[in-house]
């Protein structure tokens, strides 16, 4: 009776040692998996944000006819939008815990591919045929220029894409981790992106006469050399994100990115004191700062960027549906040219004129998100279109 006794009592505890175990496995399992699904959500809110700085700038150009030298909203808009959207391509491209082998360096290519290039070559085809009577001359006119007929975007990031993965696949086979080789890269395209406004010296570079004819505009490469130091530049504050934090929450660095955003931006809008190759230089220091401020803003205040706000959830949305917006709004942009008439004879209106450019294109956003979510009801159409599984 006793040993029965004694051998009951040893099973109780190894049950409650069990049930100990599981008690305590369980929430760890369960924060495991939450952490796996975790995202930045102020990061989907600021690339939603861009999207709308994006589809505000098509519609001050095309639909309200604007240009350069008669809006005051567009050449704010441009200082950043595009900039802004590669650095956070740039960002979440880096990921630490990926696995650098030929089987999935071919992957990701043959995946970014499809991705970018299939829904591009469809809606481009389906856009050239609702917006333009005359279709075979307008695709030919389209494919020799570097925009693509705006459909530019998802071929260029496509390009950094290709640089990217080769770069970083090279890069795990170096004995040694170091920050040199993204560095150099990053300053190489720095010189690249320099040689795009050197008419004199580089026959594809902006301002020389023979530019249209040359295969860096047919191909777009211009373009890549154009855009690719802000992708590394994401990248690289991603891969080195502790720093990065603490250079943000110093008290030094903020002030000083206002002062030469500030500066480099009255030069490139209003003083235009440099000349010749240096006039290039403030524009490019505008365009890292401003978007930095921006980045450092949507980080600051990422509380009320989460989806318990009705600003973050709406941005999100928008972020996560980016390449969905990008490739159908070309569709849904209207034209108002009185709008863009008025703001040529009633210069200077930057707040009117930015606020009117940001509610169309909020309407134009609308349009597209519900024509994304009817053509998402088929799987078909959703992988092929969008690039989603």
């Amino acid at each position: 009776m006793t040993a029965k006794l004694g051998c009951v009592s040893e099973k109780l505890k190894i049950l409650l040692v069990f049930h100990s175990t599981c008690t305590n496995f369980v929430p760890e399992m369960e924060a495991a998996v939450t952490n796996k699904k975790t995202r930045l959500e102020w990061l989907d809110a600021l690339r939603g944000f861009t999207m709308v700085m994006v589809v505000a700038y098509h519609v001050a150009q095309t639909g309200f006819g604007e240009t350069l030298k008669n809006s005051s909203s567009m050449p704010f808009l441009i200082m950043f939008r595009m900039p802004l959207f590669f650095f956070v391509s740039g960002f979440l491209a880096y990921k630490a815990s990926q696995v650098w082998n030929a089987r999935n360096l071919g992957k990701l290519l043959a995946k970014k591919l499809r991705v970018q290039i299939v829904p591009t070559v469809i809606f481009f085809l389906v856009a050239t045929a609702i917006l333009h009577n005359n279709l075979d001359k307008t695709i030919m006119i389209h494919l020799h220029s570097m925009y693509k007929g705006g459909y530019w975007f998802t071929l260029v990031l496509l390009y950094m894409f290709v640089v990217y993965y080769l770069f970083a696949y090279v890069e795990s086979k170096m004995k040694r981790r170091s920050w040199i080789p993204i560095v150099v890269l990053f300053v190489l395209s720095l010189v690249a992106y320099e040689t795009c406004f050197l008419p004199k010296q580089f026959f594809y570079a902006y301002g020389h006469k023979g530019m249209a004819d040359t295969i860096m505009t047919q191909t777009s490469f211009i373009l890549l050399f154009q855009y690719f130091p802000f992708f590394l530049y994401g990248n690289i504050v991603h891969r080195y994100w502790k720093q990065a934090e603490c250079v943000m929450d110093s008290r030094w660095f903020f002030p000083i990115v206002v002062l030469v955003a500030l500066l480099s931006s009255l030069d490139a809008l209003k003083w235009h004191t440099l000349r010749m190759e240096w006039a290039n230089l403030p524009m490019t220091l505008a365009r890292f700062t401003m978007l930095t401020i921006v980045f450092m803003f949507f980080r600051r205040y990422k509380e009320s960027f989460t989806r318990e706000h009705w600003v973050g959830r709406g941005l999100q949305y928008i972020g996560v549906r980016t390449l969905d917006i990008y490739l159908i709004h070309y569709i849904f942009l209207p034209h108002v040219s009185g709008v863009g008439a008025f703001f040529k004879v009633n210069p200077g209106n930057f707040v009117l004129d930015t606020t009117m450019s940001i509610l169309l294109g909020l309407l134009v956003i609308g349009f597209c998100l519900v024509t994304s979510s009817i053509l998402r009801i088929s799987p078909l159409l959703k992988k092929y279109l969008f690039g989603r599984e």
